[in-house]
């Protein structure tokens, strides 16, 4: 549809006012400014770039009686504004000329200049390229104030107000001021101001949207007003600050003077690291403190010659806080069924260990933020305490890192050198926090209870102490960095195998969760699930169409006869040997020997079994108990054996590789025997005839701890008594000079030493009766356990009636002499 050519004049207000209303049938182009907005009655220069723009500059230079319509858009970001991103008010104009701007060769910035009609809105947009056009209607406006005084002496105020706006504002050329004197018609001196003052668009469009020119008079005046006010505040700030400010010119004209002189003594315009530094620090979240120091360093640079040594090491120490991730951190994932799915997916069996971080996930959930607690899991090695980091930081959807302790024996690993030595760094909680990127990754401080204490280069426990104490940790200090930095929103996993060698300090730091070890069952579901899978795509066997299989009874005797451990690495080392002896003739003949691994394929594919499985041994011979032990390996059983030889002395040998602490229980055992000797129905003269000899089998493996007390005892009375000891049972517990039985630790990995073994009765402490509670029944299942309080109680259950086949009679003779039936 054209335009109709004709247009309807309203309203002539003196000579140099042009027509204000007019009325315009039809569609008509758009022209859409950005960061203008064009008045009724103004001649405006508009400097023109954006494609669609230019083709309808084209268009006007070839019809240039066009009338168009002049809006506004809102965001002057947009470079191809659509419906939405212009205001809807704005005005006619026509097109009075177009030049190129000077040193425009390619011709795509013109500037336009249009004469301003009246108001328009526009009603509907039409079509979009190559330029906008649409249909509008006119607005019309009160046009009439000139008998209004009130209008007239409004005016004469605004220009007095403006001038003093124009002299406050540097964005005005002065010319303005000279231009607004001359205006004569109040109307256009009110537009005019309107159109040229630097306000925002939003501003500026309420003015255009008022129906009267007058109160288009009083909305510009409160405008300006508050601007003015804005002007003085600036003018007063900046006298406050400016003694700071004088300050900071003396320093640059002394920092200047340096300058100059390193440039004439040849070293350059200033520190080479220096521009790169000061790019990486803009991007930082640290404080304002650690600003002010990294500030003060860097100034450091310009002092020091960047070939001497000082230097170096300067520039070392900013790139290390530069490259810290000062109070960033990755954001949460605290979907508990999504984390626990992934801990689920992961690792088969520890219970207690996902219940606590999916309790800490739900409390963070709850409360938004909290002090990250410190989490300690202990167990025997392979069962998957460094791998569940993994998945903890997966689940979380934060960042891991993991530092070895083991062997550490210097503190300076953990706090850093200070940088005055020669070959500084920051410790290892640093570095790795660096590593991470993020200041809340899970951090896993692997083998903590191996960590050296107290040796020539201090005692690098005692500096994790303020690593893992949640209330120190928020400002831990690094002597490299010398700042404080904040660790209490890490999530601190340190793993261990053994408690005993942790400092009590440091331990008592530590939320401690016991990981205990597998029974056959788990293992065989752990093989299924995670290693064998695993094991196939290491050896490339995963490519293969018809794919190796294990039987349940394969797994099993793997894990009964080719390992002895809690965890499950070296059942993957097993699973691993089998692959790769399949692989190899895979590669070699083209065929796989076995595609379902039976246990007779074991033998051929990995050899002979190199353990037997630990079996009771029966209770034939007197003196000869079954006992159980822990190791940082898991559970074991042990035999105590007991034999008497003749001898004047009466005296007691203990053999197979025993510990202090296990000697003592040989003893303590022994003088309660003697004590209680009639309770047995023994001679007590016996002992002065008679010498006794403990021995603990597999002399090779030292052995230590209280808990074979109640053993050794039970094991001396079966021999002097020569009564056998009830069948399949197995017993463990600490013993007093009094006979009373003492709770003992690692009640689980016992239980899993017995039932490998076939026990089905286990003796402990009626104390350790709330460790069984607390063990599934999955791992009780099929032994029964017997609470005693102490060691009658135990002889009471342990010691049957029946004697030993071909019994030594201990029958002391009138002559005082012991004989043997």
């Amino acid at each position: 549809m054209k335009q109709n050519s004709s247009i309807q004049m309203f309203t002539d207000y003196e000579g140099d006012l042009p027509d204000l209303n007019i009325k315009v049938n039809g569609e008509i182009p758009i022209f859409v400014t950005r960061n203008l907005v064009m008045f009724p009655g103004i001649l405006s220069p508009i400097l023109v770039g954006r494609k669609a723009t230019l083709a309808l500059v084209k268009y006007l230079e070839k019809n240039p009686e066009t009338i168009i319509a002049i809006v506004s858009q809102k965001d002057s970001n947009v470079n191809e504004p659509q419906e939405d991103d212009i205001y809807k008010t704005g005005i006619y104009a026509r097109y009075v000329r177009a030049f190129d701007m000077p040193g425009n060769y390619e011709g795509d910035n013109k500037t336009i200049i249009l004469q301003g009609f009246g108001k328009c809105r526009i009603k509907e947009i039409t079509t979009k390229s190559p330029y906008m056009k649409g249909f509008t209607e006119a607005l019309q406006e009160e046009m009439d104030p000139k008998k209004d005084k009130e209008f007239i002496t409004a005016v004469e105020d605004m220009k007095l107000v403006a001038k003093e706006y124009i002299h406050g504002s540097e964005e005005v050329p002065d010319d303005t001021q000279l231009a607004l004197d001359n205006m004569g018609n109040p109307i256009i001196a009110v537009n005019y101001t309107c159109s040229t003052m630097p306000f925002p668009v939003a501003d500026k469009i309420q003015m255009l949207e008022e129906n009267s020119i007058k109160d288009r008079l009083f909305r510009l005046m409160k405008v300006l007003n508050r601007e003015i006010q804005f002007q003085h505040l600036r003018q007063d700030i900046r006298s406050k600050t400016r003694e700071d400010l004088d300050e900071q010119q003396r320093e640059y004209f002394l920092h200047q003077q340096i300058k100059n002189i390193k440039e004439e003594l040849g070293d350059g315009d200033s520190a080479p690291d220096k521009k790169e530094l000061l790019e990486k620090a803009k991007n930082k979240k640290w404080s304002q403190d650690v600003a002010k120091i990294f500030q003060k360093e860097i100034d450091k640079l310009d002092t020091l010659n960047p070939q001497s040594p000082d230097y170096s090491i300067q520039v070392n120490y900013l790139q290390t806080m530069v490259a810290l991730p000062w109070n960033e951190y990755t954001t949460d994932n605290l979907d508990l069924k999504r984390a626990k799915r992934i801990l689920d997916k992961d690792h088969y069996g520890m219970e207690k260990v996902k219940e606590r971080i999916l309790e800490y996930i739900a409390v963070l959930q709850l409360r938004g933020s909290l002090k990250s607690p410190i989490l300690c899991l202990y167990g025997p090695p392979g069962v998957g305490k460094t791998s569940l980091g993994v998945s903890i930081a997966e689940a979380m959807k934060r960042k891991y890192v993991r530092v070895s302790l083991g062997g550490l024996h210097d503190e300076s690993e953990i706090r850093g050198h200070r940088k005055t030595y020669i070959g500084a760094m920051p410790g290892r909680i640093i570095k790795n926090i660096q590593k991470a990127g993020s200041s809340n990754p899970v951090f896993i401080l692997d083998e903590i209870d191996k960590i050296t204490q107290n040796t020539i280069n201090g005692d690098p426990s005692s500096a994790l102490l303020e690593v893992l104490d949640p209330e120190q940790n928020s400002a831990f200090h690094d002597n490299y960095l010398d700042i404080d930095y904040d660790l209490s929103k890490v999530l601190f996993i340190a793993t261990a195998n053994d408690l005993n060698t942790i400092p009590r300090p440091l331990l008592d730091r530590m939320e401690l969760i016991n990981v205990s070890g597998y029974i056959t069952e788990e293992k065989i579901e752990i093989a299924k699930r995670h290693l064998i899978p695993k094991e196939l795509e290491n050896t490339g066997l995963d490519q293969l169409e018809v794919k190796p299989k294990f039987t349940k009874s394969a797994l099993e005797k793997i894990i009964e006869s080719y390992t002895r451990e809690s965890g499950v690495r070296q059942l993957e080392k097993q699973i691993n040997k089998v692959m790769r002896k399949l692989a190899f003739e895979q590669a070699m003949n083209a065929n796989l020997p076995y595609t379902k691994i039976t246990p007779d394929a074991l033998e051929d594919l990995i050899g002979k079994p190199p353990f037997t499985r630990d079996i009771y041994q029966g209770n034939k011979y007197a003196g000869v108990v079954t006992g159980l032990a822990w190791t940082s390996v898991g559970g074991e059983i042990l035999f105590i054996e007991t034999s008497l030889s003749k001898g004047k002395a009466g005296k007691l040998t203990l053999t197979g590789n025993l510990g202090d602490v296990m000697k003592e229980s040989a003893v303590i055992a022994l003088e309660y025997v003697k004590a209680h000797i009639d309770t047995l129905g023994v001679d007590y003269r016996i002992f002065e005839q008679w010498n006794i000899h403990i021995h603990v089998p597999e002399g090779a493996t030292p052995k230590d701890g209280p808990s074979a007390g109640i053993t050794i005892a039970t094991s001396i009375a079966s021999a002097l008594t020569q009564r056998k000891v009830r069948k399949n049972t197995a017993m463990t517990g600490e013993i007093t000079l009094r006979g009373k039985v003492l709770p003992v630790g690692g009640i689980k990995e016992k239980i899993l030493a017995a039932k490998r073994a076939g026990i089905t009765d286990i003796v402990m402490c009626s104390e350790n009766k709330k460790d069984i509670e607390e063990i599934p029944e999955i791992y009780r299942k099929g032994i029964e356990f017997h609470f005693v309080e102490n060691i009658k109680q135990v002889w009471d259950f342990a010691l049957t009636d029946e004697l030993v086949e071909h019994p030594v009679d201990f029958t002391i003779s009138e002559d005082n002499k012991v004989t043997k039936k």
